[in-house]
């Protein structure tokens, strides 16, 4: 996992463990972590982040169980294949992002507009 990085506000309201779990549960469900990625080991992402190995274990504990990661001994902790899950068609995808740039761009959007909503979207809550 060099790419995304995960973020602890140790001051804040949510536990870490809770705001590592999520965080890294968004990147496999958004497909930023694919099937097969490889996460940093417990004791790595804890030295990264400055907490306890346990915090960081917890929170893959939970990946686990929610079936987004494996974890094997010697072969570390990996993104688990989702059940039922479609390949993405980038075609497709790529189709109606062009859809949609069009109808921005002629609504008077610019690329940072373009961009912002596109973000906005991804962040909002599933239906």
């Amino acid at each position: 996992m060099n790419g995304p990085t995960v973020r602890v506000d140790t001051a804040g309201p949510v536990p870490p463990y809770e705001q590592i779990r999520s965080q890294l549960a968004a990147l496999i469900d958004g497909g930023v972590l694919p099937e097969g990625e490889r996460l940093p080991t417990v004791r790595r992402l804890a030295a990264d982040l400055g907490l306890a190995p346990g915090t960081v274990n917890r929170a893959y504990k939970e990946l686990e169980a929610a079936g987004l990661v494996r974890t094997r001994r010697g072969a570390g902790t990996r993104v688990a294949a989702r059940p039922g899950a479609a390949p993405v068609d980038t075609a497709a995808l790529t189709r109606l992002a062009r859809a949609y740039v069009a109808g921005a761009r002629a609504a008077g959007a610019d690329e940072t507009a373009v961009l912002a909503a596109v973000r906005a979207a991804l962040d909002a809550p599933r239906d």
